[in-house]
């Protein structure tokens, strides 16, 4: 088989993938939905992002707690209860909607539920993929994972587009995009119950602990490497990555576009994740510098999209804008589980979640603030910006670090030759 997709022999990776593909579809279904039903009843750029980061914030609130879960209890009945908990927020908003009975405030208040089940899920569901698949084919699931995500990323806002335009681009069609989503989470139920348990191999778990939560930050600060993968990943996730926002503001404010116009804009940059996704799958171990050098090209490509003069020459740099920011975020994802120890795995992964999305709740309503203020391009531009400084923060502080790391070694070195000269010069002498 193809090194590109190696782990797709694993039986239960199969399923599993299969199930991912159709849950994650109707995610991004709904994240389509869900904007279009917000600057349906607010037209607010604010409101949008105040959105986005509710939803993102229990991320930042729970991810420490829901890594401890995931490493103390069997990740399958995690991610079975998750789904339920993800589900039900999601139709009460799809039946809201079809209903004309939403408000702001229903948006608001589900969203942020709906991201409590969220933030159980992701680390139990990235720890869990290295139980299906082994860690010889870690590395490939972990790209093939993220090429299904765009695959759906591809699939999802088309069809969410055409729906809700379809519906007559109101509320009600955004409702009724809202509730297919519901319905997804029905395969990864499904999927999960077909696996074959003989064929998995959980990781060893951890017991109750009353220092879990403060072990995994101490592992991860004694680690200088993870230490720069997260910088990067939260000034690409936190001020770089609101393509919910940005492509949503651009194809409306800037080139006039509706609900088609805008569903195409995220499936056009899914193009460019699938391929950089796939491209990080036939790597047979990620590197840290790729993942350095992906987001820094991530921070300048969004700037150069911000400046794009016609909706055409923006769709066309957009699968670049993708490439760069799956090449990053499949090879951060890769590399922390594959150098975490598996004691530990659950928790490193929470807290690169926590982080990666954690850092939304304040960037994304800054960043629609922006582009309230003074234009959507700017959110673009300011983003890509604050991202590249940021980038250059984290890759000064890991240099310095390793060079206290190293100076450290040779006072150490010193120290040791000094105490051997010592004993040389002391061997045979009477002492006493």
């Amino acid at each position: 088989m193809s090194p590109t997709f190696s782990a797709l022999a694993v039986r239960n990776y199969r399923i599993y993938l299969l199930g991912a593909i159709v849950s994650n579809t109707g995610t991004w279904m709904q994240r389509i939905g869900q904007d279009w039903l917000v600057l349906q009843l607010t037209n607010s750029g604010t409101a949008l992002g105040i959105t986005t980061g509710l939803q993102l914030l229990p991320a930042l609130l729970f991810s420490p707690i829901a890594g401890v879960v995931a490493d103390r209890m069997p990740k399958r009945t995690v991610l079975r209860i998750t789904q339920v908990a993800m589900a039900l927020p999601a139709a009460l908003l799809g039946i809201l909607a079809v209903t004309g009975a939403v408000q702001t405030w229903h948006v608001y208040l589900l969203s942020f539920l709906f991201g409590i089940g969220t933030a159980f899920d992701a680390p139990a569901r990235q720890s869990f993929v290295v139980e299906i698949v082994g860690s010889k084919d870690l590395s490939n699931a972990v790209g093939l994972n993220s090429a299904s995500f765009n695959l759906a990323r591809m699939i999802g806002p088309a069809i969410a587009g055409g729906l809700i335009a379809a519906l007559g681009s109101g509320v009600e069609g955004a409702g009724w995009v809202i509730l297919v989503n519901a319905l997804s989470y029905l395969a990864v139920l499904m999927s999960l119950q077909m696996l074959d348990p003989s064929r998995l191999t959980p990781a060893q778990v951890t017991g109750s602990r009353k220092r879990a939560v403060r072990d995994g930050v101490a592992y991860v600060r004694s680690r200088p490497d993870l230490v720069l993968i997260l910088i990067s990943v939260f000034f690409v996730g936190t001020f770089g990555m609101n393509f919910q926002m940005t492509s949503a503001l651009m194809a409306t404010e800037v080139y006039g576009k509706g609900a088609g116009g805008y569903g195409l804009l995220a499936s056009i940059m899914a193009i460019g994740s699938l391929a950089g996704a796939l491209l990080a799958a036939r790597r047979s171990r990620p590197r840290l510098r790729v993942v350095v050098l992906a987001g820094a090209a991530f921070g300048v490509v969004e700037i150069i999209a911000g400046l794009m003069p016609t909706y055409a020459t923006f769709a066309a740099i957009l699968p670049v804008l993708g490439l760069c920011a799956l090449t990053m975020i499949t090879s951060a994802n890769a590399t922390i589980q594959l150098t975490s120890s598996p004691m530990m795995r659950g928790r490193v992964a929470a807290l690169y979640l926590m982080v990666f999305m954690g850092g939304t709740p304040v960037g994304a309503p800054l960043v629609g603030w922006v582009g309230e203020t003074f234009g959507a391009r700017w959110m673009m531009i300011g983003g890509g910006g604050i991202t590249l400084l940021g980038i250059a923060a984290g890759l000064a502080w890991f240099y310095r670090n390793q060079d206290a790391e190293r100076e450290e070694l040779r006072q150490v070195l010193r120290d040791l030759r000094w105490r051997n000269a010592r004993r040389a010069d002391l061997h045979g002498v009477e002492i006493g």
